[in-house]
């Protein structure tokens, strides 16, 4: 059992990697929840079966293909210089306004994008997943739904929205920092700067309004040396952000730059998820001998 959740993860994040993201087809993702659930549970002295519902649930869960195919597509749209349909594929992806934004403006919150997502769709997942399998994936991504769909609602105040905000606060606390210390890690594989890297995410997020946010975006801007941050304009607000990074601004290029950071980010939570589940594993199996 000490390994199939280890396993497991690797295998789903495998077959994001090669397969695609279920969400494409329909209501495959909620099938593949729903049976990720009932094999965990019926896998309790299956390993075999523990193994597959993890991978499966890993699978239906994981957001680095998504996050892949749209960063390529944006970056590609930048490049050619068809602005209209940036603006349409990233405002389906992110709560700011995108009608006003130039070439500059779209690759800034296309890398924004991609940083976050990254940490949110990826890390967050894996993480959970390993500490309480999965449960712990579903309710991730989850919670990471909810919040995005109560972003979008109107400019009046709501307990709910700002309940669910908390909560993602909450459960991305962690893994938003892991996020972005592997991104300082995985940044000479794409070129990158480790040391910029962290120069960013210690110096520039301490005036961010969020917790998380700031830290994967600030890492990524050191690590491919832009700026992001800065004067974001949404439906119902304006919020000056602070600067991140201290590079050049950034251009079509960088964003296909930030889709390969984002798969080198996601390679190396997968191992790190998978030695967490193992470490935890064997320590609950020292807890239970000594019992």
């Amino acid at each position: 059992m000490s390994a199939a959740r280890a396993i497991g993860l690797l295998v789903g994040v495998i077959a994001d990697g090669a397969v695609g993201d279920p969400r494409r087809r329909g209501s495959a993702a909620g099938g593949a929840a729903l049976l990720a659930l009932v094999a965990e549970r019926a896998g309790r002295r299956r390993p075999l079966l523990r193994l597959a519902g993890t991978a499966l649930g890993t699978w239906s869960v994981l957001g680095a293909a998504r996050i892949s195919a749209q960063g390529t597509e944006l970056a590609r749209d930048l490049e050619t210089g068809d602005l209209d349909t940036a603006r349409r594929t990233l405002s389906a992806l992110d709560a700011r306004r995108t009608d006003g934004l130039d070439v500059l403006g779209l690759s800034r919150a296309s890398v924004e994008n991609v940083a976050e997502a990254t940490s949110d769709d990826v890390v967050a997942p894996l993480l959970w997943g390993a500490v309480a399998g999965v449960p712990g994936l579903l309710g991730s991504r989850a919670v990471a739904l909810l919040r995005d769909a109560a972003e979008r609602q109107g400019p009046a105040p709501s307990r709910l929205r700002w309940t669910l905000a908390r909560l993602h606060e909450l459960v991305n606390l962690v893994p938003t920092r892991v996020a972005a210390a592997l991104t300082v890690s995985g940044a000479p594989v794409v070129g990158g700067s480790a040391g910029a890297a962290w120069r960013a995410w210690r110096r520039d997020t301490v005036l961010h309004p969020s917790p998380n946010a700031g830290r994967v975006e600030a890492a990524f801007a050191g690590a491919l040396e832009i700026r992001l941050g800065g004067r974001t304009v949404y439906p119902h607000e304006v919020r000056e952000l602070p600067v991140l990074g201290d590079g050049r601004n950034p251009d079509a290029g960088h964003v296909t730059r930030a889709v390969e950071l984002s798969r080198v980010v996601g390679w190396l939570a997968g191992a790190v998820s998978a030695v967490l589940a193992l470490l935890l594993a064997v320590g609950r199996g020292r807890g239970a001998v000594s019992g």
